[in-house]
């Protein structure tokens, strides 16, 4: 399957839809403006829907953290058929799912497709406090943080406090 990068970026956008703010993790799936959220990403907003996506978003975040492995995915795809078909472009899929799993689907078969293709680039946040994840698109792949500006000099500082309460104890 070929994804591209808006798919990349809704399966991020999903997976961080859990955050820490202010010390309490924060869901964005069940707060005010949720329907938006999946009416941005082409989705109905419907409740049965938004179900579907919080199981998926609840799989795959585990997956991606390495607390489940790939298999635990498979009740989510129960059902789904993803079948070839040809047409004047060439090999076509089509995805045949009911439309209130739909996003939930394609959200697993982001997450394959990434897993296949672009194998240790989705992971969570270096920061032990936060809940995001990071897709690394760098070319080293070598990204630790969600976000430099935040997680990343967050961990820096913790770690020179760390080595200067060290030097002053000695």
């Amino acid at each position: 399957m070929v994804i591209d990068q808006e798919q990349e970026d809704t399966l991020l956008e999903l997976l961080n839809t859990t955050p820490v703010v202010g010390g309490a993790v924060q869901d964005l799936l069940n707060a005010p403006g949720a329907e938006a959220w999946q009416r941005a990403q082409g989705c109905s907003g419907t409740e049965e829907e938004r179900g579907h996506l919080l199981r998926a978003r609840e799989v795959l975040q585990a997956v991606v953290r390495g607390d489940y492995d790939a298999g635990a995915l498979s009740e989510l795809l129960d059902g789904v058929v993803y079948s070839p078909g040809v047409d004047d472009e060439g090999l076509v899929w089509d995805l045949q799912a009911p439309p209130e799993r739909r996003a939930a689907v394609q959200a697993v078969l982001t997450w394959n497709a990434l897993h296949q293709n672009k194998p240790g680039r989705l992971r969570p946040c270096a920061n032990p406090a936060c809940r995001l994840f990071l897709l690394d698109r760098s070319k080293p792949n070598k990204a630790r943080w969600c976000s430099m500006a935040v997680c990343g000099n967050r961990m820096k500082a913790r770690r020179h406090y760390q080595r200067v309460r060290e030097e002053t104890a000695e």
